[in-house]
């Protein structure tokens, strides 16, 4: 089973489609309300565009979303990134989002990490929660402007540098995050 998670007008085959309003086609449930009405581990995927931004709680989202997803499920999300006027110009957006916002969740297993990888588990907020994710890819989309899209493979080439350098700069539109749940 797939869930769209907050799917406004955009109702998709195949996917429970869950929103705090009804479009038409979807279950309605206010998201800030937990627990969601699903069992544990029902979902095999999860989209969230442009939802999380919108809610009272990351932490208590995330951990609802581990809840409901089975192990080994993907979880994908579009944010806009928090320097963006995508993130200012919308009065409902309470959460910010940047490059990092996964990194407290982030399992790290028995895998080899860098010196900044090392630095970071040594020094991240760690909320004591279960919901753990392995952060398969996380990237900025600098503009749905095709002239620019060619900036994507820039900002991407190290964007957690980018984002503490040079993001106020040239800001990017949105952050993409696949996840896969940790169970």
């Amino acid at each position: 089973m797939k869930l769209n998670l907050g799917c406004g007008n955009d109702i998709k085959q195949n996917f429970v489609n869950l929103d705090i309003v009804d479009y038409g086609g979807n279950q309605v449930h206010d998201l800030n309300s937990f627990p969601y009405p699903f069992e544990d581990n029902t979902f095999d995927e999860v989209f969230a565009s442009h939802v999380l931004e919108h809610l009272d709680s990351f932490h208590k989202t995330i951990t609802e979303l581990y809840r409901i997803c089975k192990p080994n499920a993907t979880i994908v999300v579009y944010v806009p990134f928090f320097l963006n006027t995508k993130y200012f110009g919308e009065p409902d957006h309470k959460i910010p989002f940047s490059i990092r916002s996964f990194d407290n969740y982030e399992f790290i297993g028995d895998r080899k990490l860098k010196f900044y990888e090392k630095w970071k588990l040594n020094h991240r907020t760690n909320y004591k929660g279960k919901a753990q994710f392995e952060v398969i890819v996380k990237r900025f989309i600098t503009s749905h402007f095709i002239p620019l899209k060619w900036m994507d493979a820039v900002v991407n080439i190290e964007p957690v540098i980018y984002e503490r350098f040079f993001a106020g700069i040239f800001s990017p539109e949105e952050v993409y995050f696949k996840l896969r749940v940790v169970k």
